[in-house]
């Protein structure tokens, strides 16, 4: 299926289950994102020693949650709503299993590479060099050096108690310094959202109002067709027609990473 028709789908799925959730609406909106749940596994069972495939069913308890909890009307895109609850359940796991993220020799190995590296380009520069200038000078992509960085980084477990600054009477602790991720989810969230608000005001004025009563303003579609003098019939064809042109506009204009 094409990406613009599993999104089109998805979120025809999850405007019907939010109106009436039943087993087998969310079953089918599990089956359709079951790649979000493959990716984040895949990205984290690099990093650990648990099997893949348990990580994988973990993963999709964190789906599950992001179904029962996702608004339609916010705007936001599923799969960046979605992600986080299922990395944050595998993580819950690995903590819950004691286990420790192993880093694999190549990239023990590249890191050291890279710090090397580091300190020749910033001479060489003037300044800090960038993590693309990093990478293109080891020879990887730019994803697998900040994946090799972020794992380095996390490899020492530390007590969210303890104190972080050089001054003796420092209060703070390292859980003041961590980043709520609330925030990024919201940042994204409005990301989205600008990103959906513009997309729509790029179609037909009709199928523009059909959305917003139905999809915004939470109308029937009855009550919509009312308001705006067309057919139930017809505003359901608006609405197709309009997910369907959102979808490509979504996918032509990706979000900057």
């Amino acid at each position: 299926m094409a990406t613009q028709s599993l999104s089109a789908r998805t979120m025809e799925l999850l405007i019907a289950y939010a109106r009436n959730p039943s087993i087998k609406l969310r079953n089918q909106l599990v089956e359709l994102n079951t790649g979000l749940v493959r990716k984040v596994a895949h990205q984290i069972n690099r990093q650990c020693a648990e099997p893949y495939e348990d990580l994988e069913q973990v993963g999709f308890i964190g789906l599950i949650r992001a179904i029962e909890r996702f608004n339609t009307r916010s705007g936001c895109a599923f799969s960046s709503f979605a992600i986080p609850y299922i990395r944050g359940e595998m993580l819950h796991y690995l903590r819950d299993q004691g286990s420790v993220v192993k880093i694999p020799r190549r990239w023990q190995e590249l890191h050291t590479k890279g710090k090397k590296l580091q300190k020749k380009l910033t001479i060489a520069l003037g300044r800090m060099p960038k993590d693309l200038e990093i990478a293109n000078g080891l020879g990887v992509s730019l994803q697998e050096w900040r994946e090799c960085k972020l794992a380095l980084q996390n490899r020492l477990l530390l007590s969210l108690d303890a104190r972080v600054g050089s001054l003796p009477d420092s209060t703070a602790t390292l859980e003041d310094t961590l980043v709520d991720p609330r925030y990024h989810l919201m940042q994204n969230w409005q990301e989205d959202r600008q990103q959906l608000h513009g997309a729509i005001s790029q179609l037909e004025e009709k199928t523009q109002v059909a959305i917003e009563f139905v999809f915004l303003r939470d109308l029937s579609r009855k009550e919509a067709a009312k308001r705006i003098g067309i057919s139930p019939m017809t505003v359901t064809r608006y609405l197709h027609r309009g997910i369907d042109q959102l979808s490509g506009l979504m996918q032509q204009h990706p979000q900057a990473a």
